[in-house]
């Protein structure tokens, strides 16, 4: 409520609309006499406050407009470079195709209607000027000012005409200023709506920011801003402007010194405009179903980041938050809010989960307003031909409910879902193949918002993506006594076994092998050791006795040898590898540069509190960035240096098994009988000598 007391009082001091004191008129009526049969002009400019204050270049305070045309206003905000994204301060061209100049605004357009005659209105030598108002056409204008019936006129007029209320500029400027406190949003809206009946719309402002309309007959005029390019968190509250009015006086960098001593015909006011825009995130998890590092909770900050590692054959859970932009009027609506979402070649959307849109009324997303499912009609979801780009678009059904007029939990002064968060979730399955990339260089998925509002021919981009990471291992099976290809050749490579368990998450991985490029790509997992598995070295070409396995996430993993070749020895222990991932803060990611518009009005890169309340314009941004991984490995806990793959670093873990031959038994056969032939003769021998000596002794008795 303070933000908009503080809107609705610097605006109305800053344009000094209705500024005719009755004193002025009463000491000078013959000399300050209006031309009734005069033509006026009246000229907006519309500039961005709130990045000028956020760049220092202006301070509201410093300035009193005059209802003049004000040089010290076009030179500091107008014949600017503005300040910020140094990438983009000296250009005025955007990527949409319109031009920028300084913190000027683009696109605004302004509706105006004559309301009222200007009446000199005498009593007991007291003159006065008075604005009469047509009972019947301007009822529903005063009744959405508090002013139905006629309440608080001028009844000394009533005389003049029956058919006119009479009101005075005090009376008219403090019921338009208490209605707007009251309640802005609906003030607004009926404003918006009375003025689209019987209004001119003025030309859009151009890139300087101005607009103007000629040729106005003398009276008193209902300014409401109708249409709003896509920055524009908040319409310039409807205003009341006196063609001609008088002169004002102005400070040191106004134009106008000498005021209250003429009626100006050519208006020029300056009214304040807030600006800002969404907040947009993509994130991304391994489901919990995968055994995913989460517990597979709604929350936002459940597991989900900007880089994720998974398996081949892992379902991935993705999600886009946005903090929809300032909704305060009809004039403020959304037209157009979509995600144009693009998956590398190594995933692909798991379209029977389908897609959900949730609202939730804070920016942690638990307290939520809706949640809509594809058959709801609120939003379509289309697929590219090659499957890898997704548009998930806000129909006009999803869109009136967000411009709708549902009370909004962050105040009165809120349409719809005005600064409400919404979340994108869906899911994606990593490929089991060539398709995907291994290892540090990762596989981008990215999100453009797009948004619109009223002025339909100005839009505005956000981007960001996330990355997904999987690598492999390379386990290089060697025997003792013979080179590889000698192996290969006599088929020792054909009875070797093994199977990989990920100890982390305990389960036996899955995989299936491209035989043509001698590859074991992970499809799943299990539970089961007997369903997992068994891993053979292969021979491609001249590279003998691999075992390539790609798709692993970072974890740690147990490889066991169950078999190998005759007269060999097995692996007394299981070998443990394990995948290590760590941020790299020497590289970001550049997504942010990528977004080709650029948003010019207002730097998302950023923040600025500057002091004030400023929840209206969606300000602070919070920065965001994020660096790339780095991953390192260790083979029984001494660690490695990953090899590279298809130009990508630090993909493969490389480990080398080698087995020895076994102990020799003594051999049987025609070569290793005759010991025990031997040994016979000797023990007959032995046996008939102790008989012979036997039967001597008997003998000799």
């Amino acid at each position: 409520m303070k933000t908009m007391k503080k809107i609705v009082c610097a605006f109305m001091s800053l344009v000094l609309l209705l500024s005719c004191a009755p004193a002025v008129f009463a000491a000078e009526m013959d000399s300050a006499t209006i031309d009734q049969d005069a033509s006026c002009s009246l000229t907006i400019w519309k500039f961005d406050y709130t990045n000028a204050r956020k760049d220092g270049v202006w301070d509201k305070d410093d300035f009193v407009s005059t209802g003049w045309q004000e040089s010290y206003v076009e030179d500091t905000l107008v014949n600017t470079n503005r300040k910020g994204d140094a990438e983009n301060q000296n250009s005025t061209t955007l990527g949409n195709g319109t031009t920028s100049k300084g913190y000027a605004i683009a696109g605004v357009e302004f509706t105006y209607q004559k309301v009222a005659d200007i009446v000199a209105f005498e009593e007991q030598g007291t003159a006065q000027i008075l604005y009469g108002f047509q009972k019947a056409e301007a009822a529903n204008l005063l009744k959405a000012i508090g002013l139905e019936n006629g309440a608080n006129r001028c009844t000394e007029a009533d005389s003049l005409d029956s058919n006119r209320f009479y009101y005075t500029s005090d009376v008219l400027n403090k019921a338009l200023a208490q209605s707007l406190e009251a309640n802005s949003t609906t003030v607004k809206n009926a404003l918006e709506s009375y003025i689209h009946v019987g209004g001119t719309a003025m030309t859009p402002t151009n890139e300087n920011g101005k607009t103007i309309a000629r040729d106005l007959p003398v009276g008193l005029y209902l300014l409401v801003e109708t249409k709003v390019p896509e920055m524009v968190t908040s319409t310039t509250n409807p205003f009341f402007v006196s063609l001609p009015m008088t002169t004002v006086t102005g400070n040191e960098n106004s134009e106008s010194q000498d005021g209250g001593t003429a009626w100006n015909y050519n208006v020029v006011v300056y009214p304040k405009q807030e600006t800002g825009i969404p907040t947009l995130e993509k994130t991304v998890r391994e489901a919990k179903t995968d055994t995913g590092k989460n517990e597979g909770s709604a929350s936002i900050t459940d597991g989900y980041a900007h880089t994720a590692t998974g398996s081949a054959g892992d379902a991935m859970e993705y999600q886009i938050v946005s903090t929809l932009p300032t909704i305060t009027s009809q004039a403020t609506a959304l037209t157009t809010y979509n995600f144009y979402d693009t998956l590398c070649a190594g995933l692909s959307y798991d379209k029977a989960s389908g897609v959900t849109v949730e609202f939730f009324t804070d920016a942690g997303c638990t307290d939520k307003a809706a949640s809509w499912t594809a058959d709801s009609g609120k939003f379509t979801v289309t697929y590219s031909d090659d499957d890898r780009h997704m548009t998930v678009d806000i129909t006009k059904t999803g869109l009136d409910e967000i411009n709708g007029t549902a009370a909004n939990k962050n105040g009165s002064l809120y349409a719809g879902f005005s600064n409400y968060t919404v979340r994108v979730t869906y899911r994606a399955t990593i490929h089991s193949d060539n398709t995907f990339s291994y290892g540090e260089k990762g596989n981008d998925n990215s999100v453009v918002l797009t948004w619109k509002r009223t002025s339909g021919d100005y839009y505005d981009t956000l981007i960001d993506d996330c990355h997904v990471f999987s690598f492999g291992m390379d386990l290089t099976k060697l025997f003792s006594d013979v080179d590889a290809e000698t192996a290969a050749q006599t088929k020792l490579y054909d009875s070797v076994k093994f199977k990989i368990r990920n100890q982390t998450d305990g389960y036996w991985i899955v995989a299936r092998r491209n035989e043509q490029e001698g590859i074991y790509y992970v499809t799943g997992h299990t539970d089961q050791e007997a369903d997992a598995t068994v891993f053979t070295p292969v021979t491609v070409g001249t590279s003998h006795g691999h075992i390539l396995v790609k798709g692993m996430e970072e974890d740690t993993y147990t490889i066991t040898e169950t078999k190998t070749a005759n007269g060999y020895t097995l692996l007394k222990n299981a070998i443990t590898v394990s995948i290590t991932v760590t941020e790299d803060t020497n590289h970001s990611c550049d997504v942010y540069a990528k977004d080709v518009l650029g948003v010019l009005q207002n730097d998302p890169h950023y923040s600025f509190d500057g002091g004030e309340n400023l929840k209206l314009a969606n300000i602070p941004q919070r920065a965001l960035s994020h660096n790339y991984p780095t991953a390192s490995a260790t083979v029984d806990k001494r660690d490695v240096t990953m090899l590279e793959d298809n130009g990508s670093a630090n993909a493969e873990v490389p480990l080398t098994v080698k087995n020895t031959k076994g102990f020799d038994l003594p051999q049987t056969g025609d070569h290793g009988t005759w010991m025990y032939s031997l040994i016979g003769i000797l023990v007959m021998a032995a046996a008939a000598g102790v008989i012979v000596v036997t039967s001597k002794k008997k003998h000799d008795r």
